[in-house]
């Protein structure tokens, strides 16, 4: 899974038979602090999400079409499967340093 920023919408008339009834959005992968991070994807949205929202992505097929509940749907490889409410840095930085502090005491032994 990938953390991202919903970007913009994608408007297209004629798709293909998997895309039908489905909202496509470009989504832009952010770091935890909600830096841009690599090149932007284009998702099927699964969660209803909006320009502006942080939201976790899948960028494989089967999770993604999982996420949209259409197995048949071959040509879907990337999905919106969850709006972040919120991240919380400071306990990633406190497991770090405690990973980190782990195999310092596991050197000794």
């Amino acid at each position: 899974m990938t953390l991202a920023k919903v970007v913009a919408t994608v408007v297209s008339t004629e798709k293909h038979r998997h895309y039908r009834g489905q909202k496509i959005l470009v989504v832009q992968p952010i770091d935890a602090e909600g830096k841009a991070k690599g090149k932007t994807l284009v998702a099927v949205d699964g969660v209803q999400a909006g320009i502006g929202d942080r939201v976790l992505v899948v960028d494989e097929g089967g999770s993604a079409r999982a996420v949209i509940g259409d197995d048949s749907a071959v040509t879907v490889r990337t999905a919106i499967c969850a709006i972040v409410d919120h991240v919380d840095i400071e306990v990633a930085e406190n497991r770090d340093r405690n990973v980190a502090a782990d195999r310092d005491r596991e050197d000794k032994a």
